[in-house]
C-alpha cells in the first residue's frame, strides 16, 4: 500500500493543535422531549483548514419502522458541499437536503444509516431530520483524517469493460550501490549538503507533529522534540528555532526523532518568520501578500518517520523555489534518491512558466532580481496572478464527455478487479460499483478545486470516495479526463495537453531527473511522485542543487 502522507498537501496556514487528534464531534440530536423519535447526528472527520468531511449518522429510536429519510440544513454564504455519498442531494441556493438511496431508507426499529459528504467554507446549520427540528446549531470540532478506512460493500459482479491501457511509470528513484551504513536507532541522522553555488547563508528548520502525542513542536540539531507554547489570540513571533546549515560545497548533519511527521524547511540569506497562535503554528505562505517571508528564498521538504520507517519527499504543491533532491539509506546500504532536476533545470521551468502568457506572471522575483520561487497555480490563482477560472471550460467539457458513456475508475494498480463507474446527470457525477450500486456523487469541481484537490474533489480517507476523487483531481490536473475514458490510465506523454494545459505541472517533471515531481497534491497517483521509502531507514539526506 502506498504511504498516505501524513501532512496533507490540501493545506491551511495554520497547523492546529486540535488537528491532531481524531475526535468526534456530536452537535445534531433530533428527539423531541415528549416521545422516542429517529435521531440524527453529525460527526467531522476531518477539517483541513479549506475544506471538511462529516457524516451523519440516522438512527431510528422511534417505536415504528422507517421507510425514508431526510436531513436538511443551510449553509453560510461560501459554503458548498463537494463530493457525497450513500445519500442524494437537492441544493437549493444556500439550502441542502440530503435523502436516503434507493437501499438504505427503510430503518426498522433501533436500525442505523450513515451517509457522509466533503464541503468547504462555512459548516451546516439549522438541521432538520424528515422535517423536525435537530437540537445543536452544526458546531463542529477540527480533526485530523481517521487513519483507519471505513469500507463499503464488496463489489459482487463485473460488468465487461475495457481494461485501463498500459501506463509506463517515471525511472524509479536511483539506486546507489551499497555503503557503511549507521547503526539502527531511533535518532535518524539527516544530512543536509549545499551544492547550490550560492554564498549566503542557511538556515533549516525541522517543525512537526509529535505523533506520539499529537504535539506540534520543533526538533533541535541533536534531535530534540520540544512542544511550541506561548501562542495568542494574534499571532506573536515564534522562538528562533533555526539550525544553522551548511555553508556551499559543504555538509551538515541534523537529527530526526522517531514519530515524528512534518517539514524541514531551508532558507538563504534570511531566518523565516513564524508566529504562533492560541491553535498552533502559523507557517510561511509567501503566495499572501502580508506574509513576513514572501521576499525570502526558501523552500521544503516534507517526511513522517514512524514504525513503517522513513518516508520523504520534495514537494513542489504550492512552489518551486529550491531545487533539492531527497534520499534515504537502508539497512542494507543502499541509497534512493529522487528529487534531482536536471542540469540547468530550474532556469528551464522559469523560462518555460514566464513564455506561458497564463502562467508568466506566477515566477515572482525579488528586487535585487533573484527569482525567489515559480507559484503553483492554485496559489498563484490566490494572489491575483493567473486567472481563477482557467480551467472552467475543460472541466466543464470533462464532465458532459460522460452524460453518455462511463467513466471507469481503477484506483488500486494492485486490485484490478476494483472498478467503479460514473456517469454524469446535470453538475454530479455519480459512480456506481460493480453491483450497481450508487457509492459516491460529486458535484462538478472549479478550477479552484482542481488545482487544490479538494472542495468537491476532497478525498476522504476511505476506500471508495477518496480513490476516486483522488483519481478524478490526477486526471483533471494532467489534462485527460476529457479523451481517456479508463481512468488512472495513459503515460506521460498522455498528460498536461490541450486548450488549457497545466504548464507548471509539465514543465517541472520535464526537467527533473528522474521525472518525478510532487507538482499537485496527488501526483503520487500512477506513482509519478518524487518520494522514497525505507522500511530500515539509517540515513536521510537533502541535497541543495546547483542554481
Amino acid at each position: 500500500m502506498r504511504h498516505r502522507r501524513t501532512l496533507r498537501h490540501k493545506r491551511t496556514i495554520v497547523l492546529s493543535t486540535a488537528a491532531a487528534v481524531l475526535v468526534g464531534a456530536t452537535t445534531w440530536l433530533a428527539l423531541p422531549a415528549s416521545a422516542a423519535a429517529p435521531t440524527a447526528t453529525l460527526r467531522t472527520v476531518s477539517d483541513w483548514g479549506s475544506g471538511w468531511q462529516s457524516e451523519v449518522t440516522i438512527k431510528n429510536t422511534g417505536a415504528d419502522a422507517m421507510s425514508s429519510w431526510k436531513v436538511e440544513f443551510d449553509l453560510p454564504a461560501g459554503g458548498a458541499i463537494g463530493s457525497f455519498w450513500d445519500t442524494n442531494l437537492k441544493v437549493a441556493g444556500s439550502h441542502l437536503t440530503f435523502s436516503n438511496r434507493d437501499w438504505n431508507g427503510s430503518l426498522g426499529v433501533d436500525a442505523s444509516v450513515t451517509f457522509g459528504f466533503v464541503g468547504s467554507g462555512g459548516k451546516p446549520a439549522n438541521c432538520k431530520l424528515n422535517g423536525m427540528p435537530c437540537e445543536g446549531n452544526g458546531e463542529v470540532i477540527p480533526t485530523t483524517p481517521p487513519t483507519v478506512a471505513p469500507t463499503t460493500q464488496a463489489p459482487t459482479a463485473a460488468p465487461t469493460t475495457q481494461a485501463p491501457p498500459a501506463t509506463t511509470k517515471p525511472a524509479e528513484p536511483t539506486s546507489e550501490p551499497k555503503e557503511d551504513v549507521p547503526p539502527k536507532s531511533d535518532i535518524l541522522p539527516v544530512k543536509v549538503t549545499n551544492d547550490t553555488g550560492r554564498g549566503e547563508n542557511v538556515f533549516l528548520y525541522m517543525l512537526g507533529t509529535n505523533l506520539n502525542t499529537g504535539k506540534l513542536g520543533y526538533v533541535n540539531a541533536a534531535g530534540a522534540f520540544t512542544d511550541w507554547t506561548g501562542g495568542a489570540s494574534t499571532p506573536v513571533p515564534a522562538p528562533d528555532v533555526s539550525i544553522p546549515g551548511p555553508a556551499n560545497g559543504s555538509s551538515v548533519t541534523i537529527k530526526m526523532p522517531k514519530n515524528l511527521s512534518g517539514r524541514l524547511y531551508m532558507s538563504f540569506g534570511q531566518k523565516l518568520d513564524f508566529r504562533l497562535t492560541n491553535d498552533g503554528l502559523v507557517q510561511p505562505a509567501p503566495w499572501a501578500g502580508a506574509d513576513p517571508n514572501r521576499d525570502i528564498l526558501f523552500d521544503w521538504s516534507e517526511f513522517t518517520l514512524n514504525d513503517g520507517g522513513l518516508f520523504i519527499n520534495s514537494s513542489q504543491v504550492d512552489m518551486f523555489a529550491v531545487p533539492h533532491a531527497v534520499s534515504v539509506t537502508g539497512g542494507d546500504g543502499r541509497t534512493l534518491t529522487t528529487g534531482a532536476v536536471k542540469p540547468g533545470g530550474r532556469q528551464r521551468v522559469i523560462d518555460a512558466i514566464k513564455a506561458a502568457p497564463d502562467f508568466a506572471k506566477s515566477v515572482v522575483t525579488r528586487g535585487d532580481g533573484t527569482v525567489l520561487r515559480v507559484l503553483a497555480p492554485g496559489k498563484a490563482a490566490d494572489a491575483g496572478l493567473m486567472n481563477p477560472t482557467y480551467l472552467d471550460s475543460y472541466i466543464t467539457k470533462s464532465w458532459n464527455a460522460y452524460t453518455n458513456k462511463n467513466l471507469t475508475v481503477v484506483p488500486f494498480g494492485d486490485r484490478p478487479d476494483t472498478k467503479f463507474f460514473g456517469r454524469t446527470s446535470g453538475n454530479v457525477m455519480n459512480f456506481t460499483d460493480t453491483s450497481g450500486k450508487t457509492v459516491a456523487s460529486f458535484n462538478k469541481p472549479s478550477t479552484a478545486n482542481v488545482w487544490g484537490c479538494d472542495g468537491a474533489l476532497g478525498a476522504p480517507n476511505d476506500l471508495v470516495v477518496g480513490p476516486i476523487a483522488r483519481t478524478l483531481c490526477a486526471a483533471l490536473t494532467r489534462n485527460t479526463l476529457d479523451r481517456l475514458d479508463v481512468q488512472p490510465s495513459g503515460t506521460a506523454a498522455d498528460f498536461y495537453q490541450g486548450d488549457t494545459p497545466n504548464v507548471y505541472g509539465k514543465v517541472i517533471h520535464d526537467n527533473m531527473v528522474d521525472g518525478r515531481a510532487y507538482a499537485f497534491a496527488f501526483d503520487d497517483v500512477q506513482a509519478q511522485e518524487s518520494l522514497v521509502h525505507s522500511g530500515d531507514p539509517r540515513l536521510a539526506g537533502i541535497t541543495l542543487s546547483p542554481f
